[in-house]
């Protein structure tokens, strides 16, 4: 897909990764002074007819609201724009340079990652409370 533009704005860069729902590109947003780069994900809904392929459009806009609310946290990339494009549809999210979080969870302690993904799983769920318990990392103990 790389020479490709989407939405007339969106110069893909490269391909950075994909799976069953779809593919995520580096692009360039040529529409902005300095072509920045962001992140879009391509989502593939596989509709059988008309009726599916509504529902589909649906939960993406629904997705794409939750999305712009939840960027606006400092630690989640900000949704940028979404578009539909020949029965696809794309999010194009703000693109933070480093490595992959795969890569940095790997690099992690177990017990860190373990409490990471407690504490990121009741942030997105709202709880707004300290993980439980077992989710905090251990202390050292003195003496």
């Amino acid at each position: 897909m790389t020479e490709t533009t989407l939405a007339g704005r969106y110069q893909v860069v490269r391909h950075l990764g994909g799976g069953g729902f779809g593919q995520t590109f580096l692009a360039q947003d040529t529409h902005l002074p300095g072509n920045p780069l962001c992140v879009v994900k391509q989502l593939k809904p596989k509709p059988s007819d008309p009726a599916t392929l509504q529902v589909a459009k649906r939960l993406f806009d629904r997705e794409a609201e939750t999305l712009y609310r939840l960027g606006h946290h400092d630690r989640i990339p900000r949704l940028l724009a979404h578009f539909e494009q020949e029965s696809q549809f794309y999010l194009v999210e703000e693109f933070i340079e480093g490595q992959p979080l795969d890569q940095e969870f790997a690099l992690a302690p177990a017990f860190y990652r373990s409490w990471c993904d407690c504490a990121f799983a009741r942030h997105l769920a709202g709880a707004g409370r300290s993980p439980p318990a077992e989710c905090h990392p251990p202390r050292h103990q003195t003496g």
